[in-house]
């Protein structure tokens, strides 16, 4: 094999674990699976970085398993954005073993790449030693095989910084932060969602969807009626407000007309008293 090693990075180790972490609960034993990103130098593999990607697998027949290769395509396009030199070399899963479907998965990524390297990560926090273990394909089409190849963990200056004041924080490795267990509650918490394939529980959820709409459209109607009839009741209001003031200026306007009959009277009677008088004269 013309490949002698393969070199891991911790930033990969972080983000494999982190992975693991936020995909499966504690209590399961399924794995995950995703892309190794880096250089192939003819002799030396030098995984650099690592992305994660949907994987199902039935955990009665390894066989039968889903992979979304587009989802692959359009995160390696990104990657490349970010730093052209890191390349596709290969797959991890966290095992912690081979697997029957390990060469069919293999297969898929020699679309991508002729010879990818595929990584084993245990996650497990008893392992004792370096987690990894780096294989090959290997063999004919007929018999496919697993060629093992040694594996090493390096650091650049940078990252061996940043794992110093990673272990420095860490003062027992079997406790946890607060926020490492604030996110394995809430991680339970999801596992605990219901399975909503379950034709009776989407019958459920469905009946008790619907009853709450309802009650929300009754209190809605319900609003709306009483809004309307504040508008009703307002307009009436206006209205007969608008009409007794039409009234009064009615009654206005007919007092002064009165008044001047009146005057018109009395001067009529002035006028007939003064030809009584000038007539006995």
């Amino acid at each position: 094999m013309h490949h002698l090693s393969t070199v891991v990075h911790p930033l990969v180790l972080l983000s494999v674990t982190d992975h693991h972490a936020r995909s499966v609960s504690r209590n399961s034993s399924k794995r995950v699976v995703g892309v190794l990103l880096g250089q192939d130098t003819g002799k030396t593999v030098n995984v650099a970085n690592s992305f994660g990607i949907p994987f199902e697998e039935d955990e009665k027949d390894s066989k039968t398993w889903f992979l979304d290769h587009n989802y692959i395509e359009g995160m390696y396009d990104m990657f490349k954005k970010v730093n052209a030199r890191e390349r596709m070399i290969g797959w991890y899963h966290t095992g912690p073993k081979l697997r029957a479907s390990d060469q069919e998965i293999n297969d898929l990524f020699k679309r991508y790449i002729a010879k990818p390297v595929m990584v084993i990560v245990d996650v497990r926090p008893d392992t004792v030693g370096i987690p990894t273990d780096a294989y090959f394909a290997d063999g004919t089409e007929t018999r496919k095989t697993f060629l093992h190849v040694p594996s090493a963990i390096e650091a650049e200056e940078a990252e061996e910084i940043g794992v110093e004041h990673l272990l420095r924080d860490i003062k027992d490795s079997t406790t946890t932060t607060l926020a490492t267990r604030i996110i394995y509650h809430l991680q339970d918490a999801l596992n605990l969602l219901p399975d909503l394939s379950d034709s009776v529980a989407t019958h459920s959820f469905t009946s008790s969807t619907n009853d709450q709409l309802l009650v929300v459209y009754l209190s809605t109607l319900l609003r709306a009626v009483i809004a309307l009839h504040a508008l009703v009741d307002n307009k009436a209001t206006i209205g007969r407000a608008e009409l007794e003031e039409g009234v009064d200026e009615k009654e206005k306007e007919k007092k002064p007309a009165n008044g001047e009959v009146k005057k018109v009277e009395e001067g009529k009677k002035d006028g007939k008293d003064k030809s009584e008088a000038d007539r006995g004269l």
